[in-house]
């Protein structure tokens, strides 16, 4: 029990910070003369139930297993989003419990759907707060990322540990001593781009507000046409170039200031990343030259951006991609379920499962040609084990059935098939904008059906704390081995 208690103390002091941080909004709104009083009454709530949890869980051993480690990971995320949706409900919005669920849990995860139809008049304390919760989540996923699914051997996350003894013991001390350094890396990055977003045009709030989720790979923006509001290139490019920052490693920034001067160049998730990124604007830029029959009318830049945007999984757009035909809707489909690199704060199904996925690939075909031949699967030197890489098949395999079962839950909504479709890869892929006329670049999730929000915000979990983390919990047999 007293395993269960470091997790309710943990919970508690979640819910304390995020109470506290509601002071900011508040500031917000005494700055720009707001009178909603939503975020006093949330923040007290917040901050009294962590006391609850806090005080009471006092003499907590500060151990937890493996049990205890995927039952706080799925908590932490569902009661911060839960915490998250009080400053919707309670503003002078007035949003269903459903609606500021949804905006929360888009929020904390990173993802960039929206139910809210006019953000170019939305009060200042809710678009500050919409970016701060994809400013937490996104250091969330980092530090769970490095710290905690490595240990839990979630989808071949254990290939990431930081040393060979790590072990679930270890787990919190381990944490608070890499989350400073992630916390103060995650700040730094996230100054410079609030910066250079001052610099090149945009007022105070907004560098502020879009940096944040801009280093989060959330998308959420403070207007309704996203980045497109601005009309500015060099926004877009340092847009692009934060999001980058944002989808490689964290655990890179720390090597890299440790003395590993080259570990960019010769990281090979990072390479591949950006192969993927070239590849996939001049396929893009072929096909709209081939389609238009002019280059002239080709957007380079808009290609670029739209192309790192969705598959970094962070949804901000400059133009309504839906119009370039259908290839694109396909391909951009594609790229929303790859993803950015492990141990960032992009989402889908990771570069490095795709890397190893294809050398396996790759192994079989050689089997078939020379069947006594002995080819060895390795990863940034490491030998992958037939354990190692039924987990990521798994993974891989549980993410397309997760991603058909909400398709056909969603159609069961009564949805579209286009509609239905890009709702569960944007949702499980934590990107934001699906496709089509309801939820594409430039509409939003308003429109749906109150189940079709509650089964998208249950993917949305799903898709950012990497599947097993979640359905673990739901299985008889893994609690009765503990």
């Amino acid at each position: 029990m007293s395993n269960y208690k470091t997790v309710f103390f943990t919970l508690g002091l979640l819910q304390i910070v995020l109470g506290l941080s509601m002071i900011i909004p508040i500031l917000t709104q005494l700055l720009y003369n707001e009178t909603d009083a939503g975020f006093i009454s949330s923040g007290i709530i917040s901050i009294v139930f962590g006391m609850l949890f806090f005080l009471s869980n006092l003499d907590h051993d500060k151990k937890i297993n493996l049990q205890q480690a995927f039952l706080l990971t799925s908590l932490s995320w569902l009661s911060i989003a839960i915490f998250g949706s009080l400053p919707f409900i309670f503003s002078e919005l007035n949003l269903k419990i459903v609606d500021a669920f949804f905006e929360s849990m888009s929020g904390i995860t990173t993802t960039g759907s929206t139910i809210i139809t006019n953000l170019d008049e939305m009060p200042k304390g809710i678009l500050l707060w919409r970016a701060m919760l994809q400013w937490l989540g996104g250091i969330g996923i980092i530090v769970m990322a490095i710290t905690l699914m490595p240990v839990m051997n979630v989808g071949g996350m254990q290939l990431f540990k930081i040393s060979s003894n790590d072990n679930s013991e270890k787990i919190l001390p381990k944490t608070k001593e890499i989350s400073v350094r992630l916390i103060i890396i995650y700040l730094g990055l996230t100054f410079i781009c609030a910066v250079i977003y001052s610099i090149f045009g945009m007022n105070i709030f907004d560098s502020i507000t879009h940096s944040m989720t801009t280093i989060a790979t959330g998308g959420f923006s403070n207007y309704n046409d996203s980045i497109g509001h601005f009309n500015n290139s060099y926004i877009e490019i340092t847009s692009m170039v934060f999001i980058i920052s944002g989808s490689i490693p964290f655990i890179i920034y720390l090597k890299f200031l440790y003395g590993d001067k080259k570990i960019f160049f010769s990281d090979s998730q990072i390479k591949s990343f950006l192969k993927i990124i070239f590849v996939s604007i001049v396929i893009l830029f072929i096909y709209l030259a081939l389609k238009n029959r002019s280059l002239t009318e080709i957007n380079l830049l808009s290609i670029s951006f739209n192309v790192i945007s969705i598959l970094t999984g962070t949804g901000y757009v400059t133009e309504d991609f839906s119009n370039w035909g259908n290839f694109p809707l396909i391909f951009f489909l594609i790229l929303m379920f790859i993803g950015g690199c492990a141990g960032s704060t992009a989402c889908g199904i990771k570069i490095f499962r795709i890397q190893i996925l294809s050398q396996f690939f790759s192994n079989q075909i050689k089997k078939i040609i020379y069947p006594h031949g002995v080819f060895n699967l390795k990863y940034e030197n490491k030998n992958i084990d037939n354990k190692f890489m039924s987990s990521i098949i798994s993974f891989i395999y549980l993410y397309i059935i997760i991603f058909f079962i909400t398709t056909a839950l969603l159609s069961i909504t009564g949805l579209d098939f286009i509609t239905s479709i890009s709702a569960a890869a944007t949702a499980i892929s934590n990107v934001g904008p699906g496709l089509g006329d309801t939820i594409g670049p430039n509409g939003n999730f308003s429109e749906l059906k109150d189940s079709s929000k509650w089964i998208i915000s249950f993917a949305m979990i799903l898709g950012r704390l990497e599947l097993f983390a979640v359905l673990v919990l739901f299985i008889p047999s893994f609690w009765r081995k503990f």
